[in-house]
């Protein structure tokens, strides 16, 4: 699997691009959301690719542009702020989605240098690009709830 997220803006439009690879099978995946971060659009694309595997247990390679992705599994610091029930951390809505989707397989996350001509990830680049520049963008609701609340806290000083 590779994937890759992008925005316009962080935060601003956005959209993720997931490929999976499977034998002589390939799929693609993408969607635009009119306000995100490129760390949201960067998880969202794994946990998508993800959810879209059909059976259980199976051994995915997830190949990943995404530093804040790749540490955060590979260096176990999701595990800690699991713990700690995701306290103080941004998109905890998408890192609780993405826990019962990792758990399901057996899943090992591979750092790749963005735009360094692998053409999946490349491919994944113009999904990611293209949905964030499209029409039909989609509401990015955890986001969106959080700036909402951030805001209600800050007018309230």
């Amino acid at each position: 699997m590779y994937t890759d997220g992008a925005s316009r803006g962080n935060p601003g439009r956005g959209g993720y691009g997931t490929v999976l690879l499977y034998k002589k099978h390939r799929k693609e995946l993408t969607a635009g959301y009119r306000q995100t971060t490129n760390n949201r659009m960067e998880l969202l694309a794994v946990i998508v690719g993800l959810e879209a595997l059909k059976k259980a247990g199976m051994e995915v390679v997830i190949y990943s542009d995404s530093q804040y992705v790749v540490d955060a599994v590979n260096k176990g610091w999701v595990w800690n702020w699991q713990k700690k029930d995701f306290k103080g951390k941004k998109n905890s809505d998408l890192w609780k989605r993405f826990i019962p989707a990792y758990r399901k397989h057996d899943v090992s996350l591979k750092w790749i240098k963005g735009h360094s001509g692998i053409p999946e990830n490349e491919r994944c680049d113009e999904l990611a690009v293209s949905s964030a520049d499209g029409n039909h963008l989609l509401v990015d609701r955890g986001f969106e709830q959080e700036q909402a609340k951030i805001k209600r806290t800050t007018s309230n000083k």
